[in-house]
């Protein structure tokens, strides 16, 4: 942070320095207009760089917010295969095992999801109901020409599918829009919002309404830049969706569907 404020600083002492060697040496004329050429390319180039710094704003939690949704359907798709596959199993161990897969499911999407909405973490006990599957799927005992072996092994190749995108959900948890470039956002928004006003301009009458509408949008457009900026939370959040989905791909595979 100090880093950019040192840049910032460096810009407006160039500005600063450029201005009084030009006074000193004659060159240009005083520049107070309202409309004239300070206020003219400050307006625009502020104007360029908060419509840069929104769109960056908006496309990077967009993007990582679909990647999210995918990585959960993904991590769904692999409890399915998970529970396919553990049919082959003797029947207890396949009764238990496919009971403890549906568990998880419901816990993900029942106690796990508010935690990622609210706190942008996982929950330690889904990680450790996720280890305990795995354990005790190592644990099945199997016979020599037997083809548990092979059922085993088939579970335990999809629970590694499944913790490898539970780890990649985690990711998503926590995943956030760079904070100086939120910064960056509001304050440009800002000063794009203010900055008639102090380029000297006073706006009267009917003139008010275009910059009250102008200043309206731009409120918005930075509201929606904060409540996008979690996967999980605000008006492009990831809801459970795949794992309420998979609760029926259970009952269906389960009823021999």
């Amino acid at each position: 942070m100090l880093v950019y404020l040192f840049a910032a600083a460096c810009a407006v002492a160039v500005v600063v320095i450029a201005s009084r060697l030009l006074r000193r040496v004659g060159r240009g004329t005083d520049d107070d207009a309202t409309d004239g050429p300070t206020n003219g390319h400050a307006g625009a180039m502020l104007s360029a760089l908060f419509l840069l710094a929104f769109a960056i704003a908006i496309v990077v939690p967009w993007t990582t917010t679909d990647a999210a949704r995918s990585n959960t359907y993904a991590e769904a798709q692999a409890l399915s295969e998970t529970y396919w596959a553990a049919g082959r199993l003797d029947p207890a161990d396949a009764a238990r095992t496919r009971a403890e897969l549906a568990d998880y499911a419901g816990f993900v999407r029942r106690t796990e999801w508010p935690l990622m909405r609210d706190h942008r973490r996982l929950s330690a006990d889904g990680w450790a109901r996720l280890d305990k599957l795995r354990r005790e799927t190592i644990a099945v005992p199997f016979k020599d020409g037997d083809d548990s072996q092979d059922a085993r092994n088939a579970v335990l190749d999809h629970l590694t599918e499944v913790s490898a995108a539970r780890h990649q959900r985690a990711m998503d948890a926590r995943a956030h829009p760079p904070t100086g470039l939120l910064v960056i956002a509001i304050l440009t928004g800002l000063i794009v919002i203010v900055l008639p006003l102090l380029g000297g301009a006073r706006p009267r009458g009917m003139t008010l309404i275009p910059l009250g509408l102008m200043a309206a949008a731009l409120a918005v457009g930075i509201y929606l830049v904060l409540d996008i900026s979690h996967a999980f939370s605000g008006a492009l959040a990831v809801h459970p969706d795949a794992f309420t989905a998979v609760a029926g791909e259970f009952s269906r595979i389960a009823q021999g569907g």
